[in-house]
């Protein structure tokens, strides 16, 4: 009876977080469902628990990046080692895979660590994402046995997660093939100011982007130069024209019939709108490359693509 006793204990104890991060109604505070530690640095403290509004209390202005994409919670870790940095793990409730992963693209630039569904490493910094999930593990100061702690510490979340999700849908319609590019970048966004961050617009919101729109940019290069495709889903398709009246008015005052305007640096932008979709190519190195990008995502989101229909 003893033995039955202490299996019983053992499999709860293990299984436990594989459960409750699946779980809406999960209590972040409880410690039973994170990693103990890894490598001689162990949980220090009872996890911080933060909503969308008070965030702001942890990471003052940085919060701004997730509640673009719908922030639900963050729960802040804290690994402890005597004699070496601490480690801090940022671990994001986005509400959806797609936000998760537009966190995780946004600042993307390291390789591949093979963590979660997503990830990166570099300079002590582990970022990564899963399901609805986003991950942030960083050390106070660098060193080889705080990285590989970083990582194991990272696999055992990646673990725990038990949930997967799926990117964006809107990044299948970006154009793609049929094109000669030498590489291509990606970044799911919701909000106009990171837009700008990626690529400046306007200081105003003239493509009315907000949390309840779904914007795709994509740059890809053509050798020496870098061509921009933005694609935005609107939830309608009456604001997706009154963006795109607003967008021509106030960018492109001078372009044709066609939406298509030669721009100061001698390059091209060109826009155009189907139902609730709103396609503008910035930076083209001729009107004749624009044209093909537009066209060609057009004829996917028509239909003309039967893998694609919604």
């Amino acid at each position: 009876m003893v033995k039955l006793l202490i299996f019983i204990i053992i499999t709860v104890t293990v299984f436990m977080p594989f459960t409750v991060l699946s779980n809406e109604r999960t209590n972040m505070k409880d410690t039973a469902v994170w990693p103990s530690g890894a490598a001689g640095w162990k949980l220090s403290m009872a996890p911080e628990c933060y909503d969308s509004k008070t965030t702001f209390k942890y990471m003052n202005g940085a919060a701004e990046l997730y509640l673009a994409y719908n922030l639900r919670q963050l729960t802040v870790l804290r690994y402890e080692k005597p004699g070496r940095p601490s480690i801090t793990t940022e671990f994001f409730d986005m509400g959806s895979s797609e936000d998760a992963f537009g966190v995780f693209s946004f600042e993307q630039q390291d390789i591949d660590a093979e963590i979660g569904q997503g990830s990166e490493f570099g300079g002590g910094l582990l970022r990564f994402w899963k399901g609805r999930y986003f991950v942030s593990i960083y050390p106070e100061e660098p060193g080889n046995d705080v990285e590989n702690a970083i990582l194991d510490i990272g696999k055992q979340l990646s673990s725990v997660i038990k949930e997967t999700g799926n990117t964006p849908r809107l990044l299948a319609y970006l154009p793609d093939k049929g094109f000669t590019f030498t590489g291509k970048k990606i970044w799911f966004i919701r909000s106009h100011i990171l837009l700008n961050q990626r690529f400046f617009i306007s200081h105003q919101n003239i493509l009315s982007l907000s949390t309840d729109t779904e914007a795709a940019l994509a740059r890809y290069d053509t050798g020496k130069e870098k061509v921009y495709f933005l694609l935005i889903r609107y939830p309608s398709q009456v604001r997706a024209e009154a963006a795109l009246s607003s967008f021509v008015k106030s960018y492109m005052p001078d372009a044709s019939q066609q939406a298509s305007v030669k721009t100061e640096n001698g390059k091209w932008t060109k826009a155009g709108q189907l139902k609730e979709f709103v396609l503008i190519v910035f930076d083209a190195p001729d009107e004749l490359l624009a044209e093909r990008l537009l066209k060609k995502t057009i004829n996917t989101l028509s239909g003309k693509n039967p893998s694609l229909r919604e």
